[in-house]
C-alpha cells in the first residue's frame, strides 16, 4: 500500500471515509479481497510473506499500512509488515495500546507508516520517526515518508480528496455510482511531480519521478488495486478495483455490518 487519503470523524454519518492504492510488484502472488477462513479478517492477502496491507472486521476494526522507503536501507527484517495488519485486526486491544505495544518491537521491521482504528479511535504511528498518536477528527494523508513529510506527492492527493470528493460526499443527492466514478479518477491520477519537488529517499531521481504519481505503473511495478473503505450507518462497504491483470477492472464489493 504505497498512499492513503482518509477523512476521520470529518463527515456526518461517515467516522472513516479512506482511499488507497496498494503499490507493489506485479509478479507477488495476492488474494483478492475476501473473508478469511478462519479469522475475523476481510481483505487481501500477500500470498508469498503472509499477512495484508489493509483489512477490517465485523467488530468494527479496520488498518492500513504503507512502506516508508528509504533507498540507503540494507537491513534484512525477519517480519514481513503485513502481519502487523493481520495482528491488530486479530487483536483486541484499543488502536493505541496496540500501537504503544507495537513501538517496543518497531525495530523488527522494515519501515512503514500504520492506521489503526476502531469505531470509535483512530491511531497513526511510523517506525521510521513517528510515535504512535491518537488522531483528532480530520483529514489525513501518507505515501512513502513520514505523514509530517511535506511530499508533492500527498498534497496532490489531499487536495483532490477535500476539494472535490468529500464535498461529493456531503450532497445528499449524490448517485453511488457518480461518487465510485470520482475516486477511482482521483486514485487513477497519472501525473508526475517536477524534478525539483520530488523527495530525496536515496533512490535514482528517474525512479523517484516514476513514483511520484498516485497511480504508477511501469513494466515490473505499479499500482495493483485501488480502494473506496467508508463507515456508516454500523457497516463498513469497501469497493478494491483491481488495477492490473486478467482481471484488471474488476470491482469486489464488500458489506459488512459491524456488530461491536
Amino acid at each position: 500500500m504505497c498512499i492513503v487519503a482518509l477523512a476521520w470523524q470529518v463527515l456526518a454519518d461517515t467516522p472513516l471515509c479512506l482511499i488507497s492504492n496498494r503499490d507493489e510488484f506485479y509478479r507477488r502472488p495476492t488474494e483478492a479481497l475476501a473473508a478469511w477462513p478462519h479469522s475475523p479478517i476481510i481483505a487481501g492477502q500477500d500470498l508469498e510473506s503472509g499477512g495484508t496491507w489493509m483489512g477490517i472486521t465485523q467488530s468494527g476494526r479496520w488498518a492500513v499500512i504503507t512502506n516508508y522507503r528509504d533507498g540507503r536501507e540494507t537491513t534484512e527484517y525477519p517480519t514481513s509488515r503485513g502481519h502487523i495488519i493481520q495482528a491488530f485486526l486479530e487483536s483486541e486491544q484499543t488502536p493505541i495500546r496496540f500501537a504503544q505495544n507495537l513501538e517496543k518491537q518497531q525495530c523488527e521491521y522494515a519501515g512503514f507508516n500504520l492506521f489503526v482504528g476502531d469505531t470509535t479511535q483512530a491511531v497513526y504511528m511510523s517506525n521510521r520517526g513517528e510515535a504512535p498518536q491518537v488522531l483528532a477528527k480530520g483529514v489525513y494523508v501518507v505515501s512513502n515518508g513520514l505523514m509530517s513529510d511535506p511530499w508533492e506527492k500527498t498534497a496532490r492527493l489531499r487536495k483532490r480528496f477535500t476539494q472535490e470528493f468529500l464535498p461529493m460526499m456531503q450532497l445528499p443527492d449524490m448517485a453511488q455510482t457518480s461518487l465510485h466514478a470520482a475516486v477511482w479518477d482521483i486514485l487513477q491520477d497519472e501525473r508526475k511531480v517536477a524534478n525539483e519537488l520530488l523527495p530525496q529517499t536515496g533512490i535514482a531521481l528517474e525512479m523517484e519521478a516514476l513514483l511520484s504519481s498516485t497511480f504508477i505503473q511501469s513494466p515490473v511495478y505499479g499500482t495493483r488495486s485501488s480502494n473506496f473503505l467508508c463507515m456508516q450507518a454500523q457497516q463498513f462497504i469497501w469497493l478494491e478495483k483491481t488495477q492490473y491483470g486478467e482481471q484488471k477492472g474488476t470491482i469486489v464489493r464488500q458489506q459488512v455490518k459491524i456488530e461491536a
